[in-house]
């Protein structure tokens, strides 16, 4: 007979990616984790998991079950709370996030969700998030979209919020400050700040290769707040979205560059149908207060 901790053991190693995280999230041994999952595949008579030396991955099978564990989950939860008042489920979202997603940006939709939601935020690149939402670790990812994507899509649902360029962003006071276009051998001498969680880095630097352009680096960083402050700060020049540009900088387009990108908030199959109607009202807040938070950014051409 499948019991509760077979349920909640199978989903710790799901949701953990491996049997020491999941002895370690539940604090059991890893034997423990272990021969429960190995009663369960004997029970359900299915291989649920893949395992190799470093990672464990659901099999087709596993994937199947993992719908049918949490309902059961959810289900021995609400059976432990009948007749008893119901404390407010935390959180309400779990919400996975890209790291270029700018400050503000971040802030204005966090505030608007977390009217209606208790909220959870994971960081991730797109296809980590991604892999959380088909997983059902994450319900909503705030991440990149591609063309066409502002639509039901397989077990996915996904709401444009905002499609902007890749743009030179430069100090205030830089040269080109108001020039509107920059040809990219026109900063061929500038030193430059290499945003290396950049969605488009390789195409970028094939670009600048192409064209002639080897640049300087002041500073190579994964932290987008430090790299966009740097450039406020005269250190150099780079190449972002036009959202990230900071108070204090001045932004043109590149000629011949020509890549933009997608964002929006991206649903799956683990966003709970009932909370539907609330975010579709936050959207519409968010919506409609970006174009006013863009123009409070730095980065004016």
């Amino acid at each position: 007979m499948i019991k509760r901790a077979h349920i909640r053991h199978f989903l710790a190693v799901a949701d953990g990616g491996s049997f020491k995280q999941a002895a370690a999230r539940l604090h059991v041994t890893q034997p423990t984790i272990s021969t429960s999952i190995a009663e369960l595949e004997r029970l359900t008579g299915s291989a649920l998991f893949v395992r190799d030396r470093r990672h464990v991955r659901l099999t087709e099978a596993g994937g199947a079950f993992l719908s049918i564990a949490r309902d059961l989950e959810a289900g021995f939860r609400r059976a432990d709370q009948f007749g008893r008042p119901i404390p407010e489920q935390w959180p309400g979202l779990k919400l996975g996030v890209i790291s270029t997603v700018s400050g503000p940006m971040l802030e204005l939709i966090a505030r608007e969700l977390a009217r209606s939601f208790g909220i959870e935020l994971v960081e991730g690149d797109d296809r980590d998030l991604r892999a959380g939402l088909g997983s059902g670790k994450l319900h909503l990812a705030l991440t990149l979209l591609g063309q066409g994507e502002d639509a039901a899509a397989g077990d996915f649902a996904a709401d444009l919020l905002l499609e902007e360029p890749y743009v030179l962003v430069m100090p205030g006071e830089h040269r080109f400050a108001g020039a509107g276009q920059v040809a990219p051998q026109d900063i061929a001498g500038d030193i430059m700040i290499a945003r290396r969680a950049c969605e488009v880095l390789q195409p970028t630097s094939r670009f600048f290769t192409d064209a002639g352009v080897r640049p300087r680096f002041a500073l190579r960083s994964e932290n987008e707040d430090r790299c966009m402050r740097m450039v406020a700060a005269g250190l150099g020049v780079t190449v972002a979205p036009r959202s990230l540009a900071p108070p204090g900088t001045a932004t043109a387009e590149i000629l011949g560059y020509g890549l933009s990108r997608r964002l929006g908030l991206v649903r799956g199959p683990a966003f709970p149908v009932e909370a539907a109607e609330r975010l579709a009202a936050t959207l519409e807040i968010v919506t409609a207060s970006l174009p006013s938070l863009a123009s409070r950014s730095g980065g004016a051409p």
